[in-house]
């Protein structure tokens, strides 16, 4: 097997270039691309200059190393906040401190508010249909509120 790949030369390196993006496109996670890419660099190298199978292998470990860090940087979120999907559960952590006018009164501790297109369940001491209430913590799938 090793000597079939030697005998293939750069083209070894090529087809696993090759392989190796296949693999990501099967299992994508963006990784596998830039070993890809690196091993196909690797097959361009190798042919250019007529390098040994270890000097490759060495070669092909150096450009990885660049592709994959080349990767994080290409791929990293360039505006600072984290990406939205993964915020999504974490969206009613952005209410605390909000003042908000109560939808239904708050009696015997709960009621209910409008925000956008989601009703909320509050909870807080009793206040009439219309206050203005803040919301100060959470609790579970409630907003804990106070009298603005």
């Amino acid at each position: 097997m090793i000597d079939a790949l030697i005998a293939l030369g750069p083209w070894s390196w090529i087809i696993a270039g090759m392989l190796l993006m296949l693999v990501e496109l099967l299992m994508p996670g963006l990784f596998f691309i830039w070993l890809g890419l690196a091993a196909l660099a690797t097959g361009l190298v190798v042919a250019a200059l007529g390098l040994g199978w270890g000097q490759s292998a060495i070669l092909f470990a150096g450009l990885a190393i660049a592709a994959v860090f080349a990767g994080v940087a290409v791929t990293r979120r360039r505006d600072g906040d984290p990406d939205p999907a993964t915020r999504l559960n974490a969206l009613s952590r952005d209410l605390i401190g909000k003042s908000v006018r109560l939808d239904h009164a708050i009696v015997n501790g709960e009621g209910r508010v409008r925000i956008g297109d989601t009703v909320w369940r509050v909870l807080g001491d009793d206040a009439p249909r219309g206050q203005m209430v803040t919301i100060v913590r959470l609790d579970g799938t409630a907003l804990v509120v106070e009298a603005a």
